[in-house]
């Protein structure tokens, strides 16, 4: 099959969950015989290489701010690709609703990929929440199939718009505990003795009380926070002006230094409040961390019994919470080993790339796809 993914930043990932799912993605089926295109960002990449990992790569330019860069780079990506006779065209966020109807046009089959609920997150005013709001419509109308990485979300776009769509979960790759502990010491940092937090600054990832529940928690541990945000320059001077020692900001990190991070951390936690599926929480389980997460549907969905929740924007439930861990070292471990197998049983990325297959060829055979 002749594949194209498009509304990502693009190839190697260096930005967030998107980037990820499309790297991770497109290399296996690629690597499984499939022609594979993904459409890549100019203001995130220097290098504008033609191939990764077998992999073909067009980079685009867009307008570089925080309410015009998806759409325009979309935009962009759309127009080139209509002449190149894709069977399949995969569409990032619902942000990009508005163009999946072109590609239909010129023959394609159309998948868009939902993600959350945007219009629920605080970095976007008025205009931004609604625009999202009216993306859901046409998302609902355009494309050939909706996936949704969330049962939650599934169940929403079932219930509001009538709309099936199919489930594919989000992945994640199994690691060893312990792998890359060497990396650890240019850090400055000791195996097990310390929380993860890795996620986008912005505030409805409710970094702030991550923070502030941390400095509360009397512990011989740190806070390495890993992330950034392009457009929360703000919100990120605010976080990094703790006066404690033990909480590091690393910014974005990918590659071998992420996985060892994953690998040997004590706790991972994640406070987020709205969106999808969170690929970090995937990816922690699969590295065997215990996982500590808000109680929200997304969260508990991901984690089920196999790890441990707080109260959503519960700073003090958050804090008792990881002082408990702390004080319970066998319980981490015990999580950790369960948080393994769920995310093996659950989140292999093969069989991510197994269901997509099946997906897609259902589509061009002119099957309906399962919802389920």
């Amino acid at each position: 099959m002749r594949i194209a993914f498009l509304g990502t930043r693009g190839i190697p990932a260096n930005y967030g969950g998107f980037e990820t799912f499309a790297e991770e993605l497109s290399v296996r089926l690629a690597a499984r015989g499939h022609e594979v295109t993904v459409y890549c960002r100019k203001a995130s990449y220097a290098d504008c290489a033609a191939t990764y990992c077998g992999v073909r790569r067009v980079t685009l330019g867009s307008v570089h701010t925080k309410y015009l860069d998806t759409l325009s780079h979309t935009c962009l990506s759309t127009l080139h690709l209509l002449p190149e006779k894709v069977d399949i065209a995969y569409y990032c966020n619902s942000a990009n609703a508005c163009f999946t109807w072109l590609p239909r046009v010129f023959g394609a089959k159309v998948v868009l990929n939902t993600d959350g609920l945007e219009w629920e997150r605080a970095k976007w005013n008025w205009a931004g929440k609604t625009y999202y709001r009216l993306s859901e419509h046409l998302a609902a109308l355009f494309p050939d199939r909706l996936v949704s990485d969330s049962r939650v979300i599934q169940r929403y776009y079932k219930e509001k718009f009538g709309v099936d769509s199919s489930f594919v979960a989000y992945g994640a790759d199994p690691l060893e505990r312990g792998y890359g502990a060497e990396r650890l010491a240019e850090l400055g940092v000791e195996p097990e003795k310390y929380f993860l937090y890795v996620s986008r600054l912005e505030p409805e990832n409710n970094a702030h009380l991550v923070v502030k529940a941390f400095e509360q928690t009397p512990a011989d541990f740190a806070l390495l926070m890993v992330g950034g945000a392009p457009f929360a320059h703000d919100y990120i001077r605010e976080l990094k002006s703790t006066r404690d020692p033990r909480i590091r900001f690393l910014g974005p990190l990918y590659g071998e230094t992420y996985k060892a991070l994953r690998a040997n951390a004590y706790v991972y936690v994640n406070a987020m409040e709205v969106g999808g599926t969170h690929p970090a929480i995937l990816e922690a389980m699969g590295a065997g961390n215990c996982v500590l997460v808000s109680d929200i549907a997304y969260n508990t969905e991901a984690v089920a019994e196999a790890g441990v929740t707080f109260r959503n924007k519960d700073v003090v439930d958050l804090r008792e919470k990881m002082a408990y861990l702390v004080d319970h070292p066998d319980e981490v471990r015990a999580y950790g080993r369960k948080a393994a197998v769920r995310a093996l049983a659950e989140y292999d990325w093969e069989n991510v790339t197994s269901a997509y297959e099946t997906l897609f060829q259902e589509l061009l055979e002119g099957k309906r796809p399962l919802s389920t």
